[in-house]
């Protein structure tokens, strides 16, 4: 209850927060982009004929781990590796999960499939991006929560 009361009362104006909440996005983004299209490019390359709902499976998959290794990376400067890796998990998961599907469901919906050219990866990375945004600003301002 206390939650959904905050949520009304929120501030969407308060840049400092957007600053931060971007900073945070753009850490996750970078580790994302890392492992999704990574995996997308490998197949892209080798060959290998695998339907587009397993690639662009593998491809979340990956991007969801390298993203959690990016962050705890990020995070040991600040704190014990084992709290360090519970809190890139805990705090980014659902931003992570969001920021995936996005930048997956982009590339299929402009190319028809797991295929990375040079016009869709920016695109992908700019859906990638905003979609997690207001959700990581969300948390900032109300349960005062951030990565890094």
């Amino acid at each position: 209850m206390a939650i959904a009361i905050k949520t009304l009362d929120i501030n969407w104006q308060c840049s400092s927060t957007w600053k931060k909440a971007s900073y945070n996005t753009s850490w996750c983004l970078m580790g994302c982009a890392i492992g999704d299209m990574g995996t997308i490019l490998y197949f892209q390359v080798t060959g290998i004929d695998w339907p587009v709902i397993w690639i662009m499976s593998l491809a979340i998959l990956n991007g969801l781990l390298t993203s959690i290794m990016l962050e705890t990376i990020i995070l040991c400067r600040q704190m014990r590796p084992a709290l360090a890796f519970k809190t890139a998990i805990g705090m980014s998961l659902v931003s992570m999960i969001a920021m995936e599907l996005a930048m997956n469901v982009t590339d299929v919906f402009l190319t028809g499939g797991a295929i990375l050219t040079w016009w869709v990866v920016p695109i992908m990375l700019v859906a990638g991006f905003i979609t997690p945004l207001p959700y990581n600003y969300w948390r900032l301002k109300v349960l005062g929560r951030a990565c890094h």
